[in-house]
């Protein structure tokens, strides 16, 4: 009794990863007797006793907290219309838009215009999926110049990295601005640019791989 597929390795629904009572079933995974189950594709992981599986692919799921990067689509009388790469579309209101007072018949556009970039967190989802967005916080702002990618939302974890570690290791290895929103949008904005695309990019697709950080150091010429 007990693991029957090691960790990180792949499985598919249906997949019994473990027997026994020794482990609890987390984040994809479930019990069925005396049995845990994958109920998803995604790498095994292992956290003491809990399984968890970590999705290979996924869209993003909207959660209050979350820092996104969106863009401006539409401006009216009470905000701005924010896409963020969700099925709706996020409002930032007038009141939420800036720590500064904005009066209510002042030019909305001269805060945020149309298909500016923005760095924001959202502070609630409602029902339906209605998503409302703040930029009243650190680090919340208007994305000036720079480049933006997409990335699969499952693997922003992978490219922040435990504490940070890995976001801090492409910016200071780089010396690029780098901004990860949680719905699989990056900014980067230097002159090494194309480098931490091309090392996104191999996190991205190596992102279960041991020895990971060494190769990221070795491509932005670290150590």
């Amino acid at each position: 009794m007990g693991l029957v597929i090691k960790e990180k390795e792949f499985v598919i629904p249906g997949d019994v990863i473990a027997e026994g009572i020794d482990y609890l079933p987390a984040q994809g995974v479930f019990r069925e007797g005396d049995k845990l189950i994958a109920e998803q594709i995604g790498i095994v992981h292992v956290d003491n006793r809990l399984i968890k599986l970590i999705p290979l692919t996924g869209t993003y799921s909207p959660k209050p907290g979350d820092a996104v990067i969106g863009q401006v689509v539409n401006i009216s009388f009470n905000g701005w219309s924010v896409d963020i790469g969700f099925s709706n579309l996020a409002l930032l209101s007038v009141r939420d838009g800036s720590s500064d007072f904005i009066e209510r018949k002042s030019d909305l556009s001269r805060y945020y215009d149309f298909d500016d970039f923005i760095i924001a967190k959202i502070s609630n989802v409602g029902k339906g999926n209605l998503i409302d967005l703040t930029m009243k916080g650190h680090g919340l702002m208007k994305l000036q110049g720079g480049m933006i990618i997409d990335v699969s939302p499952s693997k922003v974890p992978r490219i922040i990295g435990k504490q940070g570690s890995m976001i801090t290791l492409l910016k200071e290895l780089s010396g690029c601005k780098v901004t990860v929103g949680q719905n699989g949008k990056v900014w980067i904005s230097g002159e090494n640019s194309e480098n931490v695309i091309e090392a996104i990019r191999v996190i991205e697709k190596e992102s279960h791989q041991s020895g990971l950080t060494e190769k990221i150091e070795k491509l932005l010429g670290g150590k």
